[in-house]
């Protein structure tokens, strides 16, 4: 039997969120149900379907053997040890089975893409040469991947032409939104576009469009825009597609050279060599998850 593509999404509690994640999904399956795969999607945390039950439905058709694709931008801590760990609790929990284990969807050229349409949806193409732009990422205890949003973002600036890109986050890291803001500012900007890194909706990406109307409220000199997130549509199906058959025949590599919980990086000691534990979800049957993994997904399963 094909391997069958399992994506597995963090969660959020946020309906609207939810939705567009289970749109997305029926929009995957499609795409694969047409190709002869298999596809399901779970949540490690927050909504359902819990991971649990897409894992038990695809062991219910026969399947022995995941291909996993994690749902995430960044290899944070849920795409390093969350998400993985997950995975390795229904390994233990139904004999067996194993897994393999996707990148994460960024950077690609489909999210600068993706980035570049939701810009021009504010701003037209001819006038990006006078337009700054401050991409905002989730944040992260991870500096690593922090850094790749900081590359997500001089990728777009040398690639599209804008005036400057800048990069904030809206939790766990530093400059915030307003932060953000202030330094397309200083370097002279007259107009922003606001633009959140984040695949569907949630509290998160609300509260960046909060924080930027705020700002722009105490900044009347300024145009401050806020483009719309990634969100679900085929462009989006094509990268987790790519990511899928990428996990079954190509070469993946975690990037281990500056990741906290591989190497002793100052600041960041209580990471290296830390034990990844899967969440716990209230729909999963058995209560908290006593697996216990490595700190990168490639090194599980």
């Amino acid at each position: 039997m094909t391997e069958p593509l399992l994506v597995v999404g963090h969660g959020t509690v946020d309906e609207r969120g939810v939705a567009e994640f289970h749109s997305f999904l029926e929009r995957l399956k499609a795409r694969m149900t047409a190709a002869g795969v298999d596809a399901s999607g779970g949540f490690i945390e927050l909504s359902a379907p819990a991971v649990t039950e897409s894992w038990t439905e695809l062991t219910d058709k026969g399947h022995r053997r995941m291909a996993a694709v994690p749902l995430v931008l960044v290899a944070a801590g849920h795409g390093k040890g969350d998400i993985p760990a997950a995975l390795e609790r229904e390994v233990r929990r139904h004999p067996g089975t194993s897994f393999v284990f996707g990148r994460p969807l960024g950077p690609h050229p489909i999210l600068l893409d993706l980035l570049a349409e939701r810009i021009a949806e504010q701003v037209p193409r001819e006038e990006w040469a006078d337009t700054a732009v401050v991409l905002v990422g989730r944040g992260s205890t991870d500096p690593d991947a922090n850094a790749e949003v900081c590359k997500v973002s001089r990728l777009l600036q040398e690639t599209c032409g804008f005036d400057t890109v800048e990069t904030a986050f809206i939790s766990l890291a530093s400059p915030d939104v307003p932060g953000g803001l202030d330094r397309a500012r200083k370097l002279g900007a007259k107009r922003v576009v606001v633009a959140p890194y984040f695949l569907f909706d949630g509290v998160l990406p609300q509260r960046v469009v909060t924080q930027a109307r705020e700002w722009a409220d105490t900044a009347q000199d300024i145009d401050v825009r806020v483009a719309g997130y990634l969100g679900d549509c085929d462009a989006l199906v094509d990268l987790v597609v790519e990511r899928y058959h990428e996990a079954l025949h190509g070469d993946i590599r975690m990037n281990c050279d500056t990741c906290a919980y591989r190497v002793l990086l100052p600041g960041f000691e209580d990471k290296l060599g830390a034990p990844q534990t899967p969440h716990h979800h209230p729909d999963d049957p058995t209560g908290h998850g006593h697996a216990h993994g490595h700190a990168h997904g490639h090194s599980i399963g």
